[in-house]
């Protein structure tokens, strides 16, 4: 009988081996497409938290997509941003004068602390390191910095657009008396622009130092006694509207909605999938 039990245990664990082989193998081929399906979809999740690269980012690209965002403008959310950085203004504006005093200084460390403010916010430097990042993409044949410097060309461009005839209408005195083109400030809304098309471009993470510069160079022109405190912060909220508007999404956007709560009214910021 040992014999026997002994014969047929060999004869039989041959066949529940390979059945349990085949069955391992059956769970790996389930578990490879489960993976790629996961990746794929990690894949495009990635790529829709990103502006898609058009298939051209020539110079006819660059003005032809102004064209239609000058179009574009007059979207719900743009004019939620510019009455929330009106009222943003108006609350500031009380603390305008005292502030622009309390900011400026006599100690020279805290004067050449501010003194680069003025050229980095300045038009025509935002507009060669935006030409730099553009041409850069071109040379290499690098789509996504050619579509990220083309978008913030784009973004400086329509920043323009939008704070020269403002300026323009509300004739505001600067706090020195220089001219009367005081508000908003364009160095707030063109780096506040730039810092914009960067997030929207490569996230939230890596937009902080160009949002920490963009609040810089907006003090620093209180400092130097050329903006009050509402100047920059409507300026902030131009170039932010700017920003937004040239760089468009698959999908996965911010969207900005008033709601009203007891009191009063309430920002509420939630993404859109």
């Amino acid at each position: 009988m040992l014999i026997i039990a002994t014969v047929l245990a060999v004869t039989l664990a041959g066949p529940i081996q390979q059945v349990q082989t085949a069955s391992t193998a059956a769970a790996a081929q389930d578990q490879k497409p489960q993976v790629d399906e996961n990746k794929a979809g990690e894949e495009q999740k990635a790529e829709a938290k990103e502006p898609p690269t058009p298939a051209h980012t020539g110079i006819r690209a660059l003005f032809g997509d102004l064209l239609e965002d000058v179009k574009h403008l007059p979207t719900k959310q743009n004019a939620y941003l510019a009455v929330l950085g009106g009222g943003l203004a108006a609350v500031a504006h009380p603390a305008d004068s005292g502030l622009n005093v309390r900011l400026r200084s006599h100690y020279d460390g805290v004067n050449r602390a501010f003194g680069a403010g003025k050229y980095i916010g300045n038009t025509p430097e935002q507009v060669a390191l935006s030409l730099g990042t553009y041409a850069f993409g071109r040379v290499t044949h690098r789509p996504k910095v050619s579509h990220l410097g083309m978008d913030l060309l784009q973004a400086q461009m329509m920043s323009e657009l939008l704070v020269e005839p403002l300026k323009l209408a509300i004739h505001r005195t600067r706090p020195d008396g220089s001219n009367n083109r005081s508000f908003p400030s364009g160095h707030a809304s063109v780096t506040f622009a730039s810092a914009t098309v960067i997030e929207r471009h490569l996230g939230w993470r890596k937009s902080v130092l160009g949002y920490a510069i963009a609040s810089y160079v907006a003090a620093s022109r209180m400092h130097d006694n050329r903006h009050y405190l509402s100047d920059v912060v409507f300026g902030a909220a131009v170039g932010t509207i700017a920003g937004r508007t040239v760089v468009h999404h698959k999908a996965d956007d911010w969207a900005l909605t008033p709601v009203r709560v007891p009191g009063g009214v309430a920002v509420v910021f939630a993404r859109v999938r």
